[in-house]
């Protein structure tokens, strides 16, 4: 049928319509390639003008790769620019310090200034030639030469320490210096480094050179609670910085590198010293003669008598970020010029910064240990006390306030008191301290070992790390996912805001807060499960004396725990310090209860605790990622939390806090026979409390000693004690320092 489709009329035509398809297809793709081809042979005609050989060849070569890297280093720099303009978002960034704040104490006692009065302060032109000359010669001489980063200037100044050994010249720009000032913090990192870099030339983009100067001039930390020039010469010299002389102008330029170890008031022969230099950097530099300063060297300067020998410069730069954050909200009004009345108690906050020095002047060096940071606050969340660091004037960066460290051990009352507020543990509920894992992740105790069978409050008291481990698996009812969420919210309500990553270290402390958020969590415990607020301002008045902003302290305050678990969890904080590793922390007299916590290699160091009256938190460490020599919390900041304490409640009302009666051993006694027992909800079956073998043979011994000194003595009815077996444990008598399990077992 096909080959008679073929031959008819129709058929013919369909056939000759294929072939010419083919054919135009054929042709098509030919005249394709032939084009294509032409196209290539003039393309590659065209390149051969540019071929090179031989250097030209390494040359292109080079420029090619150059051209990648410069491309690749252009895309990098711009991920590395963008958090830093993010810094510059506010319109208003050049006004943020403008305002003009004095600072009074708790008894409203002046304690120091924030901010800027900048409708009082000084033209560029009235500041005498000879201080700028000092401050560019010694802080940086090639100002008005560079863009912000002084390549020429970070290479001399390597080279001079190099040859001292030591710091004598700094690498950053003055521009620098004013970006670090008013976008960043004082934290020693890359990260704030290269920050520091874009905005200084985003700074001299945006201001001229002289105008970066007076800001500098303007807002820089000169010591004794002072900032700019103006203010510093009026409070070293009485005077202001248009009369200084030549030698006070020095002295006042030596005091950028470090206010603190320079400041005239607190070592005036380091501040001559410092001065001295500067006038030899004023001759380096080519700006005056040995002649002209030979007067001022001869002369140097004198400050006035200041019997304020420190500023608590800590609690005020944060003090200061609340009054710009109440600006900012709008609750202040349009007025800049304030004064401010603070939580603070200045004796608490000399005893706490003199506490801290010595400290770590005496023990320092023992346990390794450059840095620390305390804080002290009320239950209700007024801060006392605050303590950054050890020298403010070496680092303004706030360890208090801005620090993120491992908590170690003292996170585990969060883990407690979750599993309190379960329903299913009480601090006499009887809990097995042995091995567990989740995943390939296996705590350990310190010191190694386990405890067996004992009831949750001497658990803590002894810091078990598994039973924390094992409590957030409980929590969760088998879930530790499910638990350590419970732990987060538990921390969360109690008003930590740090992040907190989930991960199954979480409830043994591994993640990160600021000791002021810690002791804020803890001042919840003190006043009876209520989220307390922490806050430094407590009056704000106008220029006029009109009060503006007063805040409420039992408004903000709200019940997020019941009060009868944190009752039970005081009961076991209390026996932390009484029986465990917080002894030194005791107070004669005084009910105490808190915990510490000591981190992996050493690193971190904690007490946090309370008292009716006070918390306070105080962490020991280092700025860099270095381990201590086997400082834990129980040394060094219970001590210190100690010092501080002793002090602060001389002389005042005694308040006691929320606390249950910690269990009878009777109590114990009958959870250990099965009445409240929890072990099996922490994944092990119960085991009795029982003594080692050695144990046992020691106790055989001394049995069989005492019958042969009562046979000796012919007392048949004297009473022979049986030796403990596993169904007799032994009483764990909590009011000991510590059992006799525990005695006999070490």
């Amino acid at each position: 049928m096909f080959d008679d489709f073929k031959t008819t009329g129709l058929g013919k035509k369909l056939a000759r319509a294929l072939l010419a398809f083919d054919s135009w297809v054929d042709s098509s793709l030919y005249e394709s390639g032939q084009r294509a081809r032409q196209r290539y042979d003039a393309f590659a005609a065209f390149m051969d003008r540019f071929h090179v050989s031989g250097w030209r060849w390494a040359a292109v070569e080079v420029a090619c790769e150059g051209l990648t890297l410069g491309l690749a280093g252009a895309i990098l720099m711009l991920a590395l620019a963008v958090p830093a303009f993010r810094e510059t978002s506010d319109d208003d960034w050049l006004k943020k310090q403008d305002l003009a704040v004095v600072f009074l104490d708790r008894y409203g006692e002046e304690v120091g200034h924030r901010g800027i009065k900048h409708d009082d302060s000084l033209a560029l032109e009235q500041v005498p030639d000879f201080l700028i000359q000092a401050v560019l010669a010694t802080e940086d001489r090639r100002f008005y030469e560079h863009y912000g980063i002084d390549p020429i200037g970070t290479l001399r100044a390597l080279t001079v320490n190099a040859r001292s050994s030591g710091v004598v010249q700094g690498g950053s720009t003055i521009t620098q210096q004013l970006a670090k000032n008013l976008f960043l913090t004082n934290e020693r990192s890359i990260e704030r480094k290269v920050k520091e870099a874009f905005l200084a030339m985003w700074l001299e983009y945006r201001l001229s050179k002289n105008e970066i100067l007076k800001l500098y001039l303007d807002r820089a930390y000169m010591g004794g609670g002072t900032f700019g020039v103006q203010a510093a010469a009026d409070f070293y010299f009485g005077k202001s910085v248009r009369d200084i002389t030549l030698a006070e102008a020095a002295m006042l330029a030596g005091l950028f590198k470090a206010p603190t170890k320079f400041a005239p008031h607190i070592n005036l022969p380091a501040a001559r010293a410092r001065a001295n230099d500067v006038l030899q950097n004023l001759v380096d530099a080519g700006f005056m003669t040995d002649g002209q300063v030979f007067g001022a060297r001869k002369n140097p300067a004198t400050p006035v008598d200041r019997n304020r020998a420190s500023s608590p410069d800590w609690y005020l730069d944060w003090a200061f970020e609340e009054v710009k954050k109440l600006a900012q909200a709008g609750k202040l009004g349009d007025d800049r010029v304030l004064t401010v009345r603070t939580a603070l108690d200045s004796g608490i906050q000399r005893q706490a910064e003199k506490a801290l020095e010595d400290s770590l002047r005496q023990y320092g060096k023992q346990y390794h240990a450059k840095q620390g940071a305390i804080v002290i606050l009320e239950p209700n969340g007024a801060v006392r006390a605050l303590v950054g660091g050890r020298d403010y004037g070496a680092s303004q960066f706030n360890r208090a306030t801005d620090a993120l460290r491992q908590p170690g051990s003292s996170f585990k009352p969060y883990v407690y008191l979750t599993a309190l507020m379960t329903g299913k543990f009480k601090p006499s509920t009887i809990v097995t301290d042995g091995p567990v894992c989740i995943g390939n992740w296996c705590p350990h105790n310190y010191g190694g070992g386990y405890g067996g069978s004992m009831p949750l409050i001497t658990a803590l008291t002894r810091s078990i790390n598994t039973i924390a481990v094992k409590l957030s698996i409980a929590i969760g009812d088998g879930n530790a996912k499910v638990g350590r969420a419970k732990i987060v919210d538990t921390a969360r309500k109690l008003g930590i805001t740090a992040p907190l990553i989930d991960t199954p270290s979480l409830p043994i402390g591994a993640d990160e807060v600021t000791p002021l958020e810690h002791a804020n969590a803890y001042a919840s415990f003190a006043n009876g499960g209520k989220r307390a607020p922490y806050f430094g301002v407590v009056e704000v008045r106008n220029s006029r004396g009109d009060l503006i902003y007063r805040h409420d302290a039992e408004a903000a305050m709200k019940q997020v725990i019941p009060p009868a678990k944190i009752a039970e969890l005081n009961s076991m904080l209390t026996s932390v310090v009484e029986n465990g590793t917080a002894r030194r922390a005791i107070l004669p007299g005084i009910k105490v209860a808190g915990k510490t916590g000591t981190t992996n290699a050493y690193r971190d160091a904690w007490f946090v605790g309370f008292t009716g009256n006070y918390v306070g938190a105080v962490w020991y460490g280092n700025d860099e990622p270095t381990s201590m020599n086997n400082m834990t919390g129980g040394t060094l900041p219970a001590s210190t939390w100690h010092e501080v304490m002793e002090f602060a409640h001389q002389g005042i009302e005694l308040k006691p806090f929320f606390s249950a009666p910690p269990p009878t051993p009777e109590a114990i006694a009958a959870a250990l026979a099965g009445g409240t027992n929890q072990a099996t909800a922490l994944g092990h079956p119960q085991r009795p409390v029982v003594l080692s073998r050695k144990s046992t043979e020691a106790l055989n011994r001394l049995e069989t000693l005492m019958r042969s000194s009562a046979s000796k003595q012919r007392k048949a009815d004297a009473s022979i004690p049986a030796t403990f077996t596993a169904d007799t444990p032994p009483v764990v008598r909590l009011g000991s320092a510590r059992s006799p399990v525990e005695m006999l077992a070490r």
